[in-house]
């Protein structure tokens, strides 16, 4: 019998949603109870999310030995967050401008921003490494931090942001006398942090998780990010080591799931207000 309340429907959806969990969760779950085992208990016949012997202290000893786990995790705070801090500095006020302001080009800003959408990191690589390559920047910050300054999807999750922000606001600053970088810098800012919030989890976590670029510019372990990283630690002495390599992938994405839990509700308020006027 179900409990008064309760409906096949709502039954069903929470059914589906626990199952959904479940099928992103099981990864995690199965780095979780590796990062506890040993090599023998790895690989066996048997599937036991349980380890026989709890090895942790030492899997995790292993991991923060063969690599130096505090420059790859502070290589990924730094470059994620200069990264963030430059696309908002720039996304901002070109949202504004395009979402409250009446200019000619409008229309084919708006265009170049869809087409910008539409233009993987891969399609650059090679020119961007001529360039850094010529200007003596790679394995630098500035080589990993550059290409990814601008962001047509920030500036298109904060146009959909502005767009619905009441145009009374805007003219009571202007009546007030504020210019309009004021207006962004006292206005648009202090009511689009659940936009901004919503956006740096989007943000962090691709560039925190990018293995790609760095690969393409870096060679030097000390500007290591912590995927690539995790490339070295493979190719260091005894890389077969299983279980101290996922307790170096938890060591690193722990980091991103304490963020993620930290900003859950502005990152949900973020997205319903970003979606409520096209």
């Amino acid at each position: 019998m179900i409990a008064k309340g309760w409906t096949f429907g709502r039954v069903g959806r929470l059914a589906l949603l626990s199952l959904g969990a479940l099928v992103f969760l099981a990864p995690y779950v199965f780095m979780l109870s590796t990062a506890g085992k040993a090599q023998s208990d790895i690989f066996t016949s048997a599937l036991s999310l349980v380890p026989e012997h709890f090895y942790y202290v030492a899997n995790f000893a292993k991991a923060l030995a063969r690599v130096p786990m505090a420059t790859l995790l502070w290589n990924g705070v730094l470059v994620c967050g200069l990264i963030f801090f430059f696309q908002v500095l720039i996304a901002i006020p070109c949202a504004y401008a395009m979402a409250k302001l009446t200019f000619r080009g409008a229309r084919m800003m708006m265009v170049l921003v869809m087409l910008g959408l539409l233009v993987p990191i891969h399609a650059t690589a090679l020119p961007l490494y001529v360039a850094f390559d010529s200007l003596s920047l790679l394995n630098s910050y500035t080589a990993l931090v550059a290409p990814f300054s601008i962001s047509v999807f920030a500036i298109f999750m904060f146009l959909q942001f502005f767009r619905a922000m009441p145009d009374d606001l805007i003219h009571a600053a202007r009546l007030d006398g504020m210019s309009e970088l004021g207006i962004v810098a006292r206005v648009i800012v202090p009511n689009a942090w659940p936009a901004v919030t919503a956006f740096a989890i989007f943000s962090v976590v691709a560039h925190w998780n990018d293995l790609y670029w760095p690969l393409v510019v870096i060679s030097k372990q000390g500007y290591a990010t912590p995927p690539l990283g995790l490339m070295y630690f493979r190719a260091a002495e005894a890389g077969d080591d299983y279980g101290a390599l996922m307790a170096a992938t938890m060591i690193i994405t722990l980091p991103l799931v304490a963020a993620f839990l930290l900003a859950q509700k502005r990152f949900v308020e973020g997205i319903t207000m970003t979606g409520l006027k096209g």
